[in-house]
């Protein structure tokens, strides 16, 4: 799944109420590119809410059987939340296998990794993906991979816990610290109050079904950006809804970007490039891409 260069422009910038302590600063519902909506892209809502740099969000019925094939990505780490259906993942640190509904893929693509992550059946395949920017420190290093069933994801009240930790639930995911990434199920007429941990100014939310109010806004079907900030998020669902929030300790770094890369520098840029073409050689000497 590659960048797309027109999400800004599908974006709203919100101004600031000023009875608000926490408000609503963009908005999008992204643009749709084939069985795929692309909701942010590194080049532009990314920057406002790095380390998370892009996120996909997908709900269809696969025709084909190989959506996503072989492709690389260094400087990042990838997180694929599947909601409904059975991905099929193979990666060059030699693992293999079948996720279910519920399960959650995290690959630490570090100096470089290639993958293919697609449609096991033609099942609704529904979830999302999203990028993390990875810290100067491991963006190019080893890649590592974890591909952890439902039930290996905590719960505390209506959240399940992706990255990080939320009240006593710690995520099993090998992630950065500073991260956390919730999926949230609300009944309608139930409330959540999020309380940031210490320096997580970065906060957005996805709502993926039914109607949501949080920061004096009603979201249906799109992704809010939140002002930086330490203060508490109050959300109320008017209907049944399912969302995915996120917030983190903001990324202190540009973003060097390639094609399926984002690195910290020119420099790590460059030597994760160089790594993804070695190993592409021998992807293609083998036989696995052209």
């Amino acid at each position: 799944m590659a960048p797309a260069t027109d999400l800004l422009e599908a974006a709203t910038l919100v101004g600031r109420p000023a009875n608000l302590s926490r408000v609503i600063v963009a908005r999008t519902q992204g643009r749709r590119h084939g069985p795929v909506t692309r909701i942010v892209s590194p080049a532009e809502l990314g920057e406002l809410i790095k380390p998370f740099v892009f996120l996909d969000y997908f709900d269809f019925t696969p025709s084909s059987d190989a959506l996503f094939p072989m492709h690389p990505h260094s400087g990042i780490a990838t997180i694929t939340v599947l909601l409904s259906g059975n991905l099929r993942y193979e990666d060059t640190t030699g693992a293999s296998g079948v996720l279910s509904a519920g399960s959650v893929e995290w690959m630490n693509a570090g100096n470089g990794i290639w993958h293919d992550a697609s449609p096991a059946d033609h099942k609704r395949f529904h979830g999302y993906q999203m990028w993390v920017a990875l810290p100067r420190a491991i963006e190019n290093g080893e890649p590592q991979t974890q591909y952890l069933h439902a039930q290996a994801i905590p719960h505390v009240g209506p959240a399940r816990v992706i990255l990080g930790s939320y009240s006593n639930a710690h995520s099993p995911v090998a992630a950065p610290d500073g991260i956390n990434y919730l999926h949230v199920r609300l009944n309608a007429g139930e409330q959540w109050r999020y309380v940031p941990p210490a320096g997580h100014t970065v906060a957005f939310t996805h709502v993926h079904r039914g109607a949501l109010r949080v920061a004096g806004e009603r979201l249906r079907s799109e992704l809010a950006v939140f002002n930086e900030s330490e203060d508490a998020l109050d959300f109320a669902a008017d209907t049944d809804t399912e969302f995915i929030f996120a917030s983190a300790v903001k990324h202190p770094h540009d973003l060097a970007l390639g094609y399926y890369s984002v690195h910290t520098s020119e420099a790590a840029l460059k030597a994760g490039e160089a790594q993804i073409a070695r190993i592409g050689e021998q992807l293609r000497f083998r036989g696995r891409i052209r």
